[in-house]
């Protein structure tokens, strides 16, 4: 019986075509839009550094969540940490809440949270590069080269504000569309984006800064809730 078996997986590797040595990639935009179901979200860390030439040090931590609505991201939830400061940005719709930091120093007695019109990505140290947009993944990997489980890139201000409400929200002015950012784009198994490492310069008084933005995204299409702040600690007027 054990050779009668052994001869049947004998045929069997004559007669089936070999599978390839490795699968194809999977599509990351939909891979991306099967996460994207109201009250979900993916969660990220991440960390930024500078360098002018002669320092480098590194100069913010990140923390935050993106939370979906019926169609791409609805509402985040940043908090930014410089040294012992700390600062807590939440964007609901085209609302934005913003707590600690210098805004937490010019804040009436009695409130904590500064309400304004949302502006999208609170700095250019937050990450401009957003994996939670359909259309920004999407042209992410046009613009970008795919090697193995990594894209690599370059994409402008000026491009990321035509697709991203993450950057056009954030009324960055003209003056900045030229700058290029280089990214790379790290996949799962799954295809969705896992890692962003994306780099800037920007020239001031003659010296250029580089900025490198590292990321990393877990919990795609886990649980998320994000709130507004409490009404009663909520202001739209600054000292």
């Amino acid at each position: 019986m054990k050779q009668a078996l052994l001869t049947i997986a004998a045929l069997a590797a004559l007669t089936v075509p070999a599978l390839p040595a490795h699968a194809a990639p999977k599509d990351p935009v939909k891979a991306l839009k099967a996460t994207i179901v109201p009250g979900h979200g993916v969660r990220y860390t991440g960390s930024v550094t500078w360098k002018d030439g002669t320092d480098e040090r590194g100069a913010r931590d990140l923390k935050g969540a993106f939370q979906f609505g019926k169609k791409d991201v609805a509402a985040f939830d940043i908090t930014r940490k410089d040294g012992d400061e700390e600062q807590r940005v939440i964007g609901i719709g085209k609302t934005g809440y913003y707590s600690g930091g210098v805004i937490g120093g010019l804040l009436p007695e009695g409130k904590t949270w500064y309400k304004e019109k949302n502006r999208g990505m609170p700095d250019s140290w937050s990450q401009f590069i957003n994996p939670a947009e359909t259309k920004t993944l999407a042209r992410l990997l046009k613009n970008g080269t795919t090697k193995g489980d990594t894209v690599s890139g370059s994409i402008t201000i000026k491009e990321l504000k035509a697709v991203s409400t993450w950057v056009s929200a954030a009324r960055i002015g003209n003056e900045h569309d030229s700058v290029k950012i280089s990214y790379t784009l790290t996949l799962s198994s799954a295809g969705l984006v896992n890692r962003v490492t994306s780099t800037y310069a920007l020239t001031e008084d003659g010296t250029i800064y580089t900025t490198t933005v590292d990321t990393r995204y877990t919990g795609w299409g886990s649980k998320v809730s994000i709130k507004a702040p409490a009404p009663s600690t909520v202001t739209t007027k600054i000292r």
